[in-house]
């Protein structure tokens, strides 16, 4: 009886771990989920604030800018918090169907992209808020230093991963 060597069906001897195909898939897919439990939280919290502005009594007083602003941040929170479900509805879609890889890689572009979502969310609210509270230049100015913080903190990985 021959001895089977372990590292043999290790999906890559180079990385330090021991592990199968199939289990760095499920590894993978479990750090997504948590990846993904965390932007929904954030993402609904803030959808359902945003839902709740408009039966608000100053609502009615929103300059026409204000209220296009508003529907643009409210449009693509709930396109955000709608896209951030639908890696489950995909692992649901394929479940026991061994599309593991197949589940975590368009999971992992579907992640990419609600973290867009909340970037662009992040940056409409700061518009609004300010042109609410000082005036248009301002909003202009501190939604283009938040989108350039936005962008600046997504480029990390990148500057990381060159190290």
């Amino acid at each position: 009886m021959t001895e089977v060597d372990p590292k043999q069906d290790d999906d890559d001897p180079a990385d330090g771990r021991d592990e199968t195909r199939d289990e760095r898939m499920d590894r993978n897919w479990a750090e997504l989920l948590q990846e993904l439990r965390v932007t929904q939280t954030g993402t609904q919290v803030l959808t359902g604030f945003l839902l709740g502005v408009a039966f608000q009594p100053t609502f009615a007083h929103l300059s026409p800018f204000q209220r296009h602003v508003y529907l643009a941040v409210v449009a693509t929170a709930v396109l955000t918090t709608a896209l951030g479900l639908a890696p489950v509805n995909l692992h649901r879609a394929v479940f026991r169907q061994h599309a593991k890889q197949t589940v975590v890689q368009v999971g992992h572009v579907i992640v990419r992209a609600v973290l867009a979502g909340v970037g662009l969310v992040l940056v409409g609210v700061v518009l609004l808020v300010f042109d609410l509270a000082l005036d248009r230049s301002a909003a202009y100015l501190a939604a283009g230093l938040t989108l350039l913080g936005v962008l600046g903190l997504a480029l990390i990985p990148r500057l990381v991963g060159r190290s």
